[in-house]
């Protein structure tokens, strides 16, 4: 496979605009753009909450993405390593909420911290739509 893989990591949880911005920035380090989904299991365990979309559901919403060329379920934040080389990934996007929490995969690939979109967060947007309903 030749180019330049990109590989990123979200729950996609409430599609917004933040994560639009992010997958295109992604997408522009590189020729092909990889990215993993949360498993419903690993968000509750990062979250303490189900997503508010299935893990299917976020599947086909990021699927959908034209910038995006593949999409798979990351099942563990441990396994960063191995969804790195088994995409054959030259770059690790993440926002940059997790700066320097995965400085350990550089190794085998460049890590790249983004800025998060200011103001759009999906926990914000889900407060916002329970407070209207008070």
């Amino acid at each position: 496979m030749s180019g330049r893989t990109v590989i990123t990591f979200g729950t996609f949880d409430v599609f917004h605009v933040g994560h639009v911005r992010v997958l295109e920035r992604a997408a522009a380090l590189g020729d092909r753009l990889v990215v993993g989904v949360s498993a419903d299991a690993l968000n509750v365990a990062k979250k303490g909450r189900p997503p508010v979309y299935t893990q299917d559901e976020r599947m086909e919403i990021v699927r959908a993405i034209r910038v995006v060329d593949e999409v798979f379920v990351e099942e563990s934040l441990e396994a960063k390593r191995d969804y790195i080389v088994e995409h054959g990934a030259d770059v690790l996007v993440m926002g940059d909420d997790w700066a320097g929490k995965f400085d350990w995969v550089s190794d085998a690939c460049e890590v790249v911290y983004l800025p998060r979109t200011p103001s759009v967060s999906t926990t914000g947007i889900i407060e916002h739509i329970a407070g209207l309903g008070s």
